[in-house]
């Protein structure tokens, strides 16, 4: 087997849309990470799930903060609150509501177990792939060609970031389509690349606004910016764990 890196940073993302939350081991079922979106942020009124990629007042969600408690329970950091509040519950509710300008509330997905709670559901508006994979190596070309770009993980929200030498002129993991990989206990086949949208672009703390982000993307690598993954063989990965090639 072929060492290629070894993981950098593990993220996953408890509210859809909401920022994640960075973690030091990840538990990986059929379904991808445990604990990654569960709940959804929907418009009270009409039921739209919230699209910060493509609807001007959706916006700002990335800017709140979601986390897991142990049990596990949703929490929820809305800016200026300067506290964590559970969720779903009508305060959280209410604080989101009043940050965003309009009434919304936090719901589990149809097919989140959510033990305790006897509210609505809600259903994911896409079909996620179980775990999106990126490397540093792509991160440095796509700031070699946006030089002037913040190049942040979180506007990528990638479930495993691994740290792999720089490959001029490449996004490598781009060229791994079809290709088995291990990571800790854990084994994935990469099946498509990531089609990037106008998440991307968007600010959150510490990132400004930036649309040659994405247009760089569309010209240099199809729209493209890290790959997904099947799990073929559950289990946990941990920071600094090796990335393999399998054998073809």
């Amino acid at each position: 087997m072929a060492e290629v890196g070894h993981v950098r940073e593990l993220w996953r993302y408890p509210a859809s849309s909401l920022g994640g939350e960075v973690l030091g081991t990840m538990a990986v079922g059929t379904s991808g990470a445990a604990g990654d979106r569960l709940f959804g942020l929907i418009d009270a009124a009409s039921g739209e799930i919230a699209r910060p990629d493509t609807v001007a007042r959706w916006q700002k969600v990335p800017r709140i903060l979601a986390r897991l408690r142990p049990d596990p329970s949703l929490e929820v950091s809305v800016p200026g609150t300067g506290t964590w509040m559970p969720a779903p519950s009508g305060e959280t509710d209410a604080a989101i509501s009043a940050y965003l300008g309009f009434d919304v509330v936090i719901q589990p997905f149809e097919d989140t177990p959510a033990p305790g709670y006897a509210g609505a559901f809600t259903k994911a508006r896409y079909d996620k792939a179980p775990i999106h994979l990126l490397t540093t190596a792509s991160l440095a070309r796509l700031k070699a060609l946006h030089p002037t770009g913040n190049v942040d993980t979180r506007r990528f929200r990638p479930s495993i970031l691994i740290d792999i030498p720089e490959v001029e002129g490449s996004f490598p993991e781009t060229e791994w389509m079809g290709r088995r990989i291990a990571i800790g206990s854990v084994e994935l086949t990469i099946v498509e690349p990531c089609r990037r949208c106008g998440f991307t672009i968007i600010a959150q703390e510490g990132i400004d606004h930036d649309p040659n982000i994405l247009r760089t993307l569309v010209r240099h690598n199809r729209h493209n910016f890290g790959v997904y993954c099947r799990v073929d063989r559950t289990g946990e990965i941990g920071i600094n764990d090796p990335m393999h090639l399998l054998p073809e």
